[in-house]
């Protein structure tokens, strides 16, 4: 079992969180104006880097959602922070 470590609530164990995506990973804006390339490299591609990644992250329990950078060679937390207006822009 890996342990989260929550902004809002401290150390949990991962069972708690739900993955929600890469952050910067932003959606499509303009419904008509979106090509189907376009929603589908959104919804499919992935950059999959090797080494540290951001990530966005929802902890079920308290229902926060919140970035976290993780290392996906060892899957080791390097650090989690709540989301901020830059996060969101």
């Amino acid at each position: 079992m890996q342990l989260f470590a929550c902004p809002f609530c401290g150390l949990r164990s991962e069972t708690e969180f739900h993955f929600a995506g890469d952050a910067g990973n932003d959606r499509p804006q303009g419904f008509d104006a979106v090509t189907a390339e376009r929603w589908s490299d959104y919804l499919h591609n992935r950059n999959n880097p090797r080494g540290p990644s951001n990530e966005i992250w929802i902890h079920l329990t308290c229902s926060e959602a919140f970035r976290m950078e993780r290392d996906t060679t060892h899957h080791g937390v390097l650090m989690s922070r709540e989301l901020t207006r830059e996060d969101h822009e």
